[in-house]
């Protein structure tokens, strides 16, 4: 466990808290929000599609990718929000400045786009100390210019001492789609290999890890990185991929389980060839969670054409943030809409939406 005693008060680890690593799954007609409402899971789809999609309208919107690609001008837009309400704002292997920068570039290369431009909102607690403020501004600008990308422009809002958690952000961002690259989960087929792009849980485990002060014989650190040059490599291969998700908040479980709704194709999933480190296994033993939960934010799972796996695979494997890819199952024409995991014992098990969230506040 690293040192964390540089973090600023009041904004450091609290005390554990062994009651707030999970959220109890609500009464599905409970008339208020609550936490699993933005876990990524059921009650987030739900609050989608019960009430902003009515709200809202539009084909655009139908979509419900990472990204939105629109047509404007000739050219093929993909465009992608995202807020971010981490706590702590500091952890191993990155902060809410490098998470405001990569999850939105990540959303849209998830659709083949390169991010061209981002905005940059923050909302800032009365008090907050000022250094916070630019510590967590210089992580954002050196993200963003490790991933290609500008911050073209943004809004700065201060809301009264109580009212917030020290430093909210919002990132908005635009990029190109290239040419012949249509990924969106109605492409998926029966025979699809299901490839992912490294090990999971590490991000989710690694902030909890500092929230409640616990401490693993190693140290374990967010995948907290921008996707894009990974998925440049994977479309020099071949245009004709299905479709691409960063499994983030829901984490693999939640990903896996949209793409097998939208497509009505099942996915079955090789429990063995899952990538878990060990860290992280025993992490998720010790406290009751499963790592297919846990957001990532340095990964991807893929669906690629079984006669371009290979060369997919390859490619990914000589990219650094794919080196440790591996196809660990493939979509298949039962149980649609489903995605079972066939376990090191022989057996199957169902692999759920998650209701909520194992870990809330991790993003």
């Amino acid at each position: 466990m690293s040192d964390t005693t540089d973090l600023p008060s009041p904004y450091a680890p609290s005390a554990l808290d062994i009651e707030g690593w999970t959220c109890p799954a609500p009464l599905r007609d409970r008339p208020r929000v609550v936490m699993g409402h933005g876990g990524g899971g059921v009650l987030s789809a739900e609050l989608v599609q019960q009430i902003f999609a009515p709200a809202f309208g539009g084909e655009v919107l139908a979509q419900m990718g990472d990204a939105a690609v629109l047509s404007l001008g000739g050219a093929r837009l993909a465009f992608s929000t995202d807020s971010y309400v981490v706590r702590p704002l500091f952890f191993p292997g990155g902060s809410i400045g490098d998470l405001a920068v990569n999850g939105t570039v990540n959303d849209l290369a998830m659709s083949g786009a390169r991010a061209a431009y981002l905005s940059c909102g923050f909302i800032l607690e009365e008090g907050v100390e000022l250094d916070v403020v630019r510590r967590v501004s210089e992580a954002l600008g050196t993200a963003a210019r490790t991933a290609g990308v500008e911050v073209a422009t943004g809004d700065t809002k201060v809301v009264e001492a109580g009212h917030g958690d020290g430093i909210y952000l919002n990132t908005a961002g635009v990029g190109l789609v290239p040419a012949g690259v249509d990924l969106r989960p109605q492409r998926v087929v029966p025979g699809d290999v299901v490839i992912v792009s490294g090990a999971i849980g590490l991000h989710g485990v690694a902030v909890m890890s500092v929230r409640e002060g616990l401490e693993f014989e190693v140290e374990i650190e967010s995948d907290c990185a921008a996707l894009g040059g990974l998925v440049d490599a994977m479309l020099a291969v071949t245009p004709d991929l299905h479709v691409l998700r960063d499994p983030t908040r829901g984490g693999l479980a939640a990903s896996l389980n949209e793409i097998a709704q939208a497509s009505g194709t099942g996915v079955v999933v090789r429990e063995r060839e899952v990538p878990v480190p060990p860290a992280v296994a025993n992490a998720c033993a010790i406290l009751g969670l499963d790592p297919m939960y846990i957001a990532n934010e340095g990964k991807l799972v893929a669906f690629v054409p079984r006669e371009h796996a290979d060369a997919v695979l390859e490619a990914m494997r000589v990219h650094p943030l794919g080196a440790d890819s591996v196809i660990i199952g493939e979509a298949v024409e039962a149980h649609p809409g489903m995605v079972v995991a066939r376990t090191g014992l022989g057996g199957t098990r169902v692999v759920d939406l998650p209701i909520g969230e194992q870990l809330p506040r991790i993003c």
